[in-house]
């Protein structure tokens, strides 16, 4: 067996692990699993009580890294997230010690990152960019892997910050955690009010996880993905009622990245235009804004990127 198969089958027996502690959301799991496998930042967005934390936490335990949660509301300050330079003293003398923040873990959990005002949140960007933080005229290099996950509700929006698109584009996807059906909330009301709740098995470090990320990112893509790939992210420049502005170049490089992170765990040792569909929602739909026509009429961003791919599937299968 290769390398690749090796590490493929234990990827999927740590999606499985996931699976026992967060009852349904297959596709969220799979998802933030495809942005942990390339590096890349989470928005999840999603009613309270989704299970967003315990999705978190649950990850951190089966890859056994670090993991810190930061409650974010309005008076938290950039110097709650990052850490501060304390005073030291010391048989009459003083000195500056810097105590580091919880943003210092592999995995961080924003809670509720829009309820923190704009320059707290700002606070985040060069951790989730450049994986380092500056204080004064120091910079501290965050430990690898580092990924933020931040979570935020979408229908109470009093008293809140929205992200501003720089901040937004840091993000490598956007996840919807939709509500449980009834089979799926049974299941949730049972594993945490009950007596069967199973121990998480920690089955993969930090040095194979990156190990990982270093074979999936010599996975090829054919030209005519990557034309696929570049096309639809120009496509949300066209001229388009529903559109105001269009994608970042980051969203090319999040669809590249995420889709040889699905191919790697297809099995696959090559990217194909499924892997591209699958990643593109969660890819673009934070990076597009919609007109006012849209959200009068009440058009989703999803519905517009969905119609953006079958055009270029028609051009696809007509060439």
């Amino acid at each position: 067996m290769s390398d690749m198969e090796t590490y493929q089958s234990k990827i999927m027996e740590c999606e499985q692990e996931i699976g026992k502690g967060i009852i349904g959301q297959k596709e969220i799991i799979r998802q933030v699993m495809l942005a942990l496998l390339s590096g890349g930042n989470v928005l999840l967005e999603g009613m309270p009580g989704l299970g967003k934390t315990m999705l978190v936490r649950t990850l951190s335990e089966v890859f056994l890294l670090s993991f810190k949660r930061i409650q974010f509301t309005p008076d938290l300050m950039p110097s709650d997230v990052t850490g501060t330079n304390i005073m030291v003293r010391e048989e009459g003398n003083s000195s500056f010690r810097f105590e580091r923040g919880p943003i210092f873990a592999n995995l961080v959990l924003a809670d509720e990152i829009n309820r923190a005002t704009p320059k707290t949140q700002s606070a985040l960007l060069e951790a989730m960019q450049e994986h380092t933080v500056t204080v004064g005229n120091e910079s501290y290099k965050l430990e690898e892997p580092f990924l933020v996950l931040a979570t935020q509700n979408p229908i109470e929006q009093e008293g809140t910050y929205p992200l501003p698109e720089a901040q937004l584009d840091r993000f490598m996807f956007k996840v919807l955690v939709p509500f449980p059906g009834k089979e799926e909330l049974r299941g949730i009301v049972e594993l945490t009010e009950g007596q069967k709740q199973e121990k998480i098995r920690g089955l993969m470090r930090g040095e194979e996880l990156l190990k990982v990320r270093n074979m999936i990112s010599q996975i090829p893509v054919a030209d005519a993905v990557m034309d696929y790939i570049l096309e639809l992210v120009m496509a949300t420049h066209d001229e388009n009622p529903y559109l105001r502005e269009g994608a970042s170049p980051r969203a090319a490089q999040a669809m590249i990245r995420a889709s040889r992170a699905r191919a790697f765990m297809e099995g696959r040792w090559n990217v194909s235009f499924e892997d591209v569909k699958a990643v593109a929602y969660p890819a673009l739909r934070h990076r597009v804004i919609l007109s006012f026509d849209a959200i009068s009429e009440g058009i989703s961003e999803d519905a517009v990127i969905r119609k953006l791919m079958e055009a270029k599937e028609k051009n696809l299968y007509a060439g």
